[in-house]
């Protein structure tokens, strides 16, 4: 069976996983891209923002797995837009089409929990986004069906994952811990007691500074 999974999930030293002020203009707050600049000098994270320089090693072996095997992702609408509430009536109503552009990195099937369910909406590159109102539980049945054999990826944000923990419904969560102190924000951890005992850990120190922790069932 194919197994549900979280990839390069960065959290700050005090277990922050995004900032606080979350807007168009900064979609992780005050944390800014800090906890995502390991990936970024990686090869495969250069490669995603069209440069052709990047890394090599243990950070960049640990980023490019998170396409491998891949056949549905499951997100939290604040992944996919800071907007709350009906889309209706916001800002930017139903022309936003997420961070992405018109080709998403994605290639699969993408859902997005929101208690708003809207239209599907179709992108360039086998990107479609599906709106849905569902347990966690029903989420993955709903993707586990679209992915076929291929594995689930969890997307986050924090909160998101978190609650798909808490379900134990996580077969391989990684999670890369970042030196940095944000102070505030969003945290992955909070309620989460004795998670580990029911996984193997690894972890991986990195000559960046950052840790890969690998959860895995």
């Amino acid at each position: 069976m194919s197994k549900v999974v979280v990839q390069n999930f960065s959290v700050s030293l005090d277990g922050f996983a995004t900032g606080e002020g979350l807007s168009f203009e900064a979609p992780f707050g005050h944390a800014g891209m800090r906890l995502h600049e390991w990936m970024i000098a990686t090869k495969y994270g250069s490669s995603i923002v069209g440069a052709e320089t990047g890394s090599l090693g243990v950070d960049h072996a640990f980023a490019a797995r998170h396409d491998v095997g891949v056949g549905a992702e499951i997100m939290g609408r604040g992944k996919f837009t800071p907007e709350t509430g009906p889309w209706e009536g916001l800002g930017t109503d139903e022309e936003w089409r997420g961070w992405w552009g018109e080709n998403p990195p994605f290639h699969t099937p993408v859902f997005v929990l929101t208690h708003h369910p809207r239209p599907s909406l179709e992108m360039e590159g086998d990107t479609v986004f599906h709106f849905v109102d569902a347990s966690p539980e029903e989420a993955v049945a709903l993707a586990r069906e679209a992915a076929g054999d291929l594995d689930i990826r969890i997307g986050g944000g924090p909160t998101m994952v978190r609650e798909f923990l808490a379900a134990g419904l996580v077969d391989l969560l990684h999670v890369v811990i970042v030196p940095i102190v944000l102070g505030r924000g969003v945290r992955l951890w909070d309620g989460l007691e004795g998670l580990e005992q029911g996984y193997a850990v690894e972890v991986v120190a990195s000559p960046s500074g950052v840790v890969h922790l690998t959860f895995e069932r």
